[in-house]
């Protein structure tokens, strides 16, 4: 089987619009959730959100590109744009033939559907605008992408709620590191934040009005956030033979279901998933130094997951460093493991382990180190990347430092 690098990232997310920003603001533990900013938001309980500020897409996109590209589409295009220019990849010949796009998203087009819907039922129209599908399809990020960019391999589109980007991602390490394809562009993207897409959230009564804080005590709930990030994949003898910079090396992947409540997470179904990443990626236990959390702020899933980690590793659960930077960005829903794999690159890279903000009362159930508040300098061998979904989807991705 081939090893597989990731030569090229790219974000926009609540903490920064580039991988730079992101980062240092994680280094910081620097806070991105705060009010938002859309119409009809004062009709909302919740108003808070990882937002991206001051964006404005007219300033990037043309008006043709503005009817087809829903927010979801726009954030992909413009991480896919500085991870492409990172890895130095132009795609033609056989390189085209073979490459391609996998990307993860939970609700697509969602800000289309809330615009029309208005236009609809609101506004009272009889005619929406010819292109609303393409638009609004969850597929729509993934197509656009491969014809900007030339890749005429596998492209499609995973949905698994909360897992999607880390199925995605999994999907795409398994064609390079399999031998079908050299280079496959990888993340997420999700832009839920509007009022249709709150709304609906809001009703699941697992939103916190105030802040995320995840594995503490006092935490009340989830907080939503929007973006992307974009990865090049690629074959490490490809890369290294054109002399590419290597951010990482992706080692090993693992899927499980919960088979049990489409809502309530399992730990069980946890604790395979990062076991089977490991023995995917012939890890040991204790080589792991490192995990970012699914921490939602929940207290299911965050208590759920401590215990899985706790089962999984053993006495070695004491020695690792596990955090949750939705407690700065907000959760992405089908974006989010994208971003959050940019925290595990950051630790095997530069040890440098993003915290997690917004902790301030230990909790019994949570008794694991989850870097509270305070990024924290530490060598990193192996980290691994936790994605939990609703309908108990759950895939685990393997990162290893590059030497």
């Amino acid at each position: 089987m081939k090893r597989v690098a990731i030569t090229g990232a790219g974000t926009i997310n609540a903490l920064g619009v580039t991988v730079d920003q992101t980062l240092d603001a994680m280094r910081e533990g620097r806070c991105g959730i705060g009010p938002l900013s859309f119409r009809d938001v004062e009709r909302l309980s919740i108003q808070i959100g990882g937002q991206v500020n001051d964006f404005v897409p007219e300033a990037v996109f043309n008006r043709q590109q503005m009817v087809l590209f829903d927010r979801f589409t726009q954030f992909t295009l413009i991480a896919a744009k500085q991870a492409i220019a990172q890895s130095g990849l132009t795609f033609s010949g056989d390189l085209s033939a073979t490459s391609g796009v996998v990307l993860g998203t939970a609700g697509g087009g969602v800000s289309t559907w809330d615009e029309n819907y208005r236009t609809v039922y609101e506004e009272g129209k009889n005619r929406v605008h010819p292109f609303v599908v393409p638009k609004l399809m969850n597929n729509a990020a993934a197509s656009h992408v491969s014809m900007e960019y030339n890749l005429k391999g596998p492209s499609f589109t995973v949905s698994t709620a909360c897992a999607s980007s880390n199925h995605a991602m999994a999907q795409a390490f398994s064609m390079v590191r399999s031998g079908m394809s050299k280079v496959m562009v990888t993340g997420g993207s999700e832009s839920m934040l509007c009022f249709g897409g709150v709304k609906a959230w809001e009703g699941l009564r697992v939103m916190s009005k105030d802040a995320c804080r995840p594995f503490s005590a006092n935490r009340n709930g989830m907080v939503q956030g929007e973006g992307a990030a974009i990865f090049v994949f690629e074959d490490l003898d490809h890369a290294k033979a054109r002399g590419a910079e290597i951010l990482a090396e992706v080692v090993g992947f693992a899927m499980s279901s919960d088979a049990a409540d489409i809502v309530m997470p399992s730990k069980q179904g946890a604790a395979r998933a990062m076991a089977g990443a490991m023995r995917d990626g012939g890890i040991n236990p204790d080589e792991v130094g490192y995990i970012n959390a699914h921490g939602t702020g929940t207290a299911a899933n965050d208590k759920t997951e401590c215990a899985a980690v706790a089962d999984v590793f053993g006495h070695h659960a004491d020695d690792l460093m596990i955090s949750s930077t939705k407690s700065m960005h907000g959760h992405l829903i089908g974006g989010t493991g994208a971003v959050e794999l940019l925290a595990c690159i950051m630790a095997v890279r530069d040890g440098v382990i993003a915290p997690t903000i917004g902790y301030e009362e230990f909790d019994p159930e949570c008794a694991l180190d989850v870097v509270p508040n305070t990024a924290r300098e530490a060598r990193v061998d192996v980290a691994l990347s936790n994605a939990f979904a609703f309908g108990g989807l759950n895939a685990v991705l393997a990162l290893r430092k590059f030497s």
